[in-house]
């Protein structure tokens, strides 16, 4: 049984070193569509805000669009 667990914990320590290194590609790559994105004009920051935003629920992301707006105006920014 031991053995058998001893395999087991090794598939699972290996399949997360590979995904941990698939994930490392993934980051490598998003940075090279930051840096494109970049080279043509864009500005980074605002890009990743908006994905912050799409990959919001929409009930949440208006919530969150509610309390800015309040802050803002109560800093009389709005």
């Amino acid at each position: 049984m031991a053995e058998a667990t001893d395999d087991r914990l090794r598939f699972l320590i290996e399949r997360i070193e590979r995904l941990e290194e698939e994930k490392k590609g993934i980051a490598e790559d998003i940075r090279d569509v930051y840096a494109e994105a970049k080279a043509v004009g864009y500005d980074t920051k605002a890009i990743r805000q908006v994905v912050k935003l799409r990959r919001m629920k929409p009930d949440d992301r208006a919530e969150m669009q509610a309390v800015l707006d309040a802050y803002c105006q109560a800093l009389g920014l709005g």
